[in-house]
Formats: structure tokens, sequence, C-alpha cells
């Protein structure tokens, strides 16, 4: 006995005759009188009396009809609440990220995410690369992007992916054109940190994390940076170069963001000798399991990384 059968049996009964009810099943009568006989023999019971007329249940046929219904109805219960469970993982997770690289890749990091996984709920937290390593520290963020920061104490940290640092600006006068060396490979050319750190430079303060990479390379080349301008606001910063009030450095993640087409003399180029880097980091709580919605962030965090390098996209190296 299954529920198809009692599915048969119960359209018989209501329709009064095995001929209405094959037809209403789409099913030969040959093969429904075969199931119902087949349901007789194995309840030991006469369902149905049978007559010109048609078919009327006997007490026993009463008895199952009420009985079938029932089946059938917790039966159709249980596939609706089934149906009803979580697909896949499902739960809220806060993801802290540097503000430069999460204009690139938290936008479709978070559309990836809503297409196969749209029980997972992302919070995001775009900040400073030092307020990034807070959020992870206080427990604020469940996973973090850490800027040059291949461990800390109470982290779990894999690499993600490094990048090249690009001086940007407007070379009205053509003297920074003068200046850069062409790539065999086609890329932006290159100019010399030595040089770039002549040229009137706008940047934000020491406690930006690319202020305190180019100021640790000027130290070691014993060389002076000639800031023409120092603000903590990026809006203010880039607002001042794309003027023409000076050049930055800036990472490959911005570079899109730093553009001004509307100028020709815009210039990009990448810093050389030595070549300044940035490189990224996940970062979890060591001593946190990570559970499952947290994972599939992480895995779509990588997954979409490399499809922006891969794709030419971000001017980025992964890890090996």
């Amino acid at each position: 006995m299954d529920l198809r059968t009692l599915r048969y049996f119960i359209a018989v009964l209501e329709a009064g005759s095995l001929s209405r009810a094959a037809g209403s099943l789409y099913v030969a009568q040959p093969a429904l009188t075969a199931q119902i006989k087949k349901l007789e023999a194995e309840l030991g019971a006469r369902l149905f009396d049978r007559s010109h007329a048609g078919v009327t249940p006997t007490p026993a046929g009463l008895q199952l009809y009420e009985d079938a219904r029932r089946l059938l109805s917790d039966a159709d219960a249980v596939r609706e609440r089934i149906q009803r469970l979580p697909q896949g993982p499902e739960g809220s997770v806060t993801v802290a990220a540097p503000f430069l690289l999460a204009s690139l890749l938290l936008g479709p990091v978070l559309a990836a995410l809503k297409s196969s996984h749209p029980r997972i709920r992302v919070f995001v937290l775009d900040d400073l690369s030092l307020m990034v390593r807070k959020a992870m520290l206080d427990r604020r963020a469940d996973v973090g992007i850490l800027v040059d920061t291949p461990q800390l104490d109470g982290l779990r940290c894999t690499p993600l992916a490094c990048e090249s640092i690009f001086v940007c600006g407007h070379d009205a006068d053509g003297t920074v054109a003068a200046l850069l060396r062409t790539r065999a490979d086609g890329a932006e050319p290159e100019i010399d940190f030595a040089q770039a750190a002549r040229l009137p430079l706008v940047l934000q303060s020491r406690r930006f994390s690319i202020r305190q990479t180019v100021e640790e390379a000027a130290s070691r080349l014993g060389v002076g940076l000639n800031v023409v301008h120092e603000h903590d606001s990026a809006r203010v910063i880039r607002s001042l170069y794309q003027c023409g009030a000076g050049f930055t450095f800036t990472p490959a993640c911005s570079l899109a963001d730093s553009a001004h087409p509307q100028r020709k003399d815009w210039v990009v180029a990448r810093v050389a000798a030595p070549q300044l880097q940035r490189c990224y980091t996940l970062a979890t709580a060591a001593d946190r399991v990570v559970d499952a919605a947290t994972q599939v962030v992480i895995d779509t965090l990588v997954q979409e990384t490399r499809k922006l390098v891969l794709a030419g996209l971000w001017q980025a190296r992964l890890p090996d």
C-alpha cells in the first residue's frame, strides 16, 4: 500500500465508477482495477460493492476513505514543511574591509551571494585599514580584509592578493611623461620612486597605510617627500589631484575611482625602484569556529577576487 494507490482508491470512491475515475486519473481502467484489487488483497477486505451502475463503498471502504484522506493530508503537510526548510547556509555575516578595496570587490561579492545564497545577510564595515584591524580584534566583524598584515595574534590569516601602488595626476606641461619608462608587456609605464617623491604630492596623513608605505620607502632611500597638500578625507584628496593640485599614490584597486577620463593629460604610472605594493589577507578569529555562512562568504570573496584579477579588472597578483 502506497500513497499513489490510496489516491487511486479515493478517486474511485468519489467518482462512484472505475471508468470515470480512470478518465480523471489518466490511467487505463484495467490498470486501475488491478490496483484496487491489489489494495483489497493487502488489507484482506472488500472495499467496494460492484454493480452495473458503478461501485459503492463497503464499511471497510468508508473507514479506509477517512483514514486515507487524513494520511494524504499529513503527507502533503510533511512535503510543504520540508520544502520550506532553508536551502543551504543561513545567517548574518559582517565583513570589514578597507574602503578603497571595498568599492571594487564588495559589489561583485554581494551580488554573487544574493544570487547563490539569498538567506545569507552580509553587513559591511568599510573603513581605514587600521579600523578594519581593530574591528576584527574587537570581534565586531566575522571576516576582515587586512592590509599588509600577514599574521596577527588572535586572528587566523590567509593571503588574498597583492597589488602595485601607482602615481596618478594631471601632467599639464608633460614634465612627468618625460620621466616614465614604457613596459614590454604593454601595461602602464613605470616611474622611479625617487622621481615620484619629488612631484607635488597630495597625501593623507601618516595614520593611513598608503602614506606609511610611502614614508618607509622614502626613509630607506634617504629621499624627502614633496607634500603640498595633506588631508585625511579621501574625497578631499581625490578632489585635489583631479583638479590638478598635485599627484598622489594610489593602489591598483582604486585606479578606476582615481581616473579622470575628461583630461587628456592624465598620467598613471606604476611605482618602481623600489616597487611599492599593498597585500591583503583574509582574517577570522583564531579561537572561533568558522560557521557555514561565514565560510560561504569567505569562499565568495576569494572567488570574486580571482575573477577580477583574471579578467584584468584588478591589477593584482593572486597567492601561489
